[in-house]
């Protein structure tokens, strides 16, 4: 596990579009029940644009940024060396299907503990317009025998 990488900010993903498919199948993986994950006119009904996507659908998008993370060479680690600890996000609003939402990655913090590398990963995702919808953030374990 290489501790420089500690500090370092990645270049923003290309623009995900939150396809209403893909929101009502993750709502069905994480047997999210709100009409507004399913239903179109339940959305519209509540205020919403589209169909509104659970709150841990981020998760799909913060994973185009630690694909980046893995995928560096002086990284120290492969995806096969992680164990993911724990998962926050902190939303200003919903993901809705239709947004098209870009992904920015900083790696914050890098602590040992056991052996094992404790890495936060904190992923902004924004809109194309540039405001903030979600900030995700991840504490992956990198084994100590990677």
């Amino acid at each position: 596990m290489n501790p420089e990488l500690q500090g370092r900010a990645f270049a923003p993903t290309a623009p995900y579009l939150v396809g209403r498919e893909k929101v009502r199948e993750f709502s069905r993986a994480v047997f999210a029940s709100n009409p507004i994950n399913n239903d179109v006119d339940a959305a519209r009904a509540a205020g919403y644009a589209d169909i509104v996507a659970p709150p841990t659908f981020a998760i799909v998008i913060q994973q185009l940024t630690l694909d980046q993370l893995v995928a560096q060479p002086d990284s120290g680690f492969a995806m096969t060396d992680l164990v993911h600890g724990e998962q926050r996000f902190s939303y200003t609003r919903p993901i809705v299907a239709g947004d098209e939402l870009t992904a920015t990655l900083a790696v914050t913090s890098i602590k040992s503990l056991g052996g094992n590398a404790m890495v936060t990963a904190e992923t902004t995702i924004s809109d194309l317009a540039g405001e903030h919808v979600v900030t995700a953030s991840s504490v992956l374990v990198v084994r100590a025998d990677a």
